[in-house]
């Protein structure tokens, strides 16, 4: 029996769907994020954040997004996770403090959530 085919395009309320397209958007943010896997490159972003974006040609969106520190609209932005985790890396930000952004709670309200979904 032949499985049902899958629709890599169907909606899924609230999620961005990484594809071809967003990697195209997002190429130079995540660019700029995979650069940070050097300590230099890091330093040298947080000297001057907006030098950097004009570096890498990120466009309006990303840049506000980066300035706000929202990897929400980072992904929205054509960010991926993987390479975004890098940035977060920058200022501090948890897996957990993520996890809230894309939840709309605070971290503690979405640590709450995960001790109470391991019980």
């Amino acid at each position: 029996m032949a499985a049902e085919p899958f629709d890599q395009h169907a909606d899924i309320p609230g999620t961005t769907i990484f594809d071809g397209k967003q990697a195209m958007k997002g190429y130079a943010l995540n660019k700029m994020c995979y650069s940070f896997n050097s300590a230099e490159n890091r330093a040298e972003y947080l000297r001057d954040p907006e030098a950097y974006f004009v570096k890498y040609g990120l466009a309006d969106d990303q840049k506000q997004a980066c300035r706000d520190k929202n990897v929400l609209a980072m992904i929205a932005a054509g960010g991926n996770i993987y390479y975004l985790a890098k940035f977060a890396g920058i200022y501090k930000l948890s897996v957990q403090d993520v996890g809230a952004q894309q939840t709309g709670m605070t971290t503690e309200q979405f640590k709450e959530k995960l001790k109470r979904a391991g019980d």
